[in-house]
């Protein structure tokens, strides 16, 4: 496979992945992260062919970036003030929650393996944000590729186990110790239904400026690590990209370009499919068992902590599993918890809260990753 052919199947499977999983239930059961991770593993282990290392680098390295602006161009900030109280306190537990959980697992497995203090970090990330904190949080503190591709695998696996979990007996399980989620407000169905009504013409436009948008914010925030430090600072750079994203959230007609997130969740799948071509299956053999373990550990003890701090502040069942949903799942998986908690109400709180997670997860995960490094 030529180098243009590769770079053809990188950017666009995730294309075909997201038809499939329209037309197809089963690709859509699994979901089309799954099934590019998946494409790309077995392209990078077909035999008697190597992928372009350095150009599945390079595609990764560049989907992250661009991805952050893209996914937190619709970020409502101001609205983050009029949430009710529960949730933001159910929403701070559960950040607290996941950083003590992945310290606290990462200080017990030193032994393991010598970058336990970034898997930490990154888990920080995807367990207040999500993917795209997690796997910027990894570019930053560079991480190896097995490690990175493992840590995505894990968090899949683990995450398909707790989300069955969710949207199984969850409710009735968090009844038995939290109160039962009170009297609530109505919500409007015309937000949720707005982006149906937009024209592809208004969609493809949207989806055109928000990109240049956001390569210019990547392009200013590379041209500031160079200025001021002399060299491409990767923290530096995507903490300075995450922050102009959101300022740039503050611009209404920014936060109203149609197609914004949808254009970042396809650069996620780009970057799935470009960091599975560069995982061996020998070498995930050989570390896969304590990164698994190391995963499903932070998850249980970030969950049991947060519930189990819900209960200390009164926090309602409803409301801390839908907390627990946006900052483990982020805002794709809210709409389909609510509807098994038959509680609509919170959907638009779970959704911003998702968001929220988005702008502070890759903070969080640094601070983390920083305050453990041996």
């Amino acid at each position: 496979m030529t180098a243009p052919l590769q770079l053809l199947a990188l950017v666009g499977f995730p294309g075909l992945a997201l038809l499939a999983a329209r037309h197809l239930k089963p690709v859509a059961w699994v979901g089309p992260v799954v099934v590019c991770y998946a494409f790309g593993i077995l392209l990078g282990n077909l035999p008697g062919w190597r992928p372009d290392v350095r150009l599945s680098l390079s595609v990764s390295e560049a989907a992250v970036p661009l991805a952050i602006p893209l996914l937190l161009f619709s970020t409502d900030v101001p609205r983050w003030s009029r949430l009710a109280r529960p949730t933001l306190v159910s929403f701070v537990l559960a950040c607290l929650s996941a950083m003590v959980g992945a310290a606290g697992v990462g200080l017990l497995s030193q032994e393991g393996s010598d970058e336990w203090w970034k898997m930490s970090g990154m888990l920080v990330g995807v367990y207040t944000g999500g993917t795209a904190n997690m796997n910027a949080i990894g570019l930053a503190l560079r991480v190896r590729e097995e490690t990175l591709i493992l840590l995505n695998t894990a968090d899949i696996v683990v995450g398909a186990v707790y989300l069955l979990f969710l949207v199984t007996v969850a409710q009735r399980v968090a009844l038995l110790f939290l109160k039962p989620f009170p009297n609530p407000s109505g919500w409007d169905d015309a937000a949720d239904e707005a982006g149906a009504r937009e024209s592809r013409g208004s969609r493809a436009r949207g989806m055109a400026l928000a990109f240049l948008l956001a390569a210019l914010i990547v392009g200013a925030s590379v041209g500031a690590s160079f200025l001021a430090l002399g060299g491409l600072e990767p923290p530096v750079v995507l903490l300075l990209i995450t922050s102009l994203s959101l300022g740039a959230s503050f611009v209404p007609a920014v936060r109203r370009l149609a197609g914004s997130y949808a254009l970042g969740d396809y650069a996620l799948l780009v970057f799935c499919v470009a960091v599975g071509t560069l995982a061996e299956a020998s070498r995930l053999r050989d570390a896969g068992v304590f990164v698994f373990a190391f995963c499903a550990a932070v998850v249980i003890v970030s969950v049991g902590l947060h519930f189990a701090l819900a209960a200390l502040f009164r926090i309602d069942a409803d409301t801390a599993l839908i907390t627990s949903t946006a900052t483990i799942f982020g805002p794709p998986f809210i709409g389909p918890v609510a509807r098994a908690l038959g509680n609509r109400e919170l959907v638009v709180s779970g959704l911003t809260t998702g968001l929220m997670g988005y702008a502070v997860g890759t903070y969080l995960g640094l601070a983390v990753a920083w305050l453990l490094r041996p």
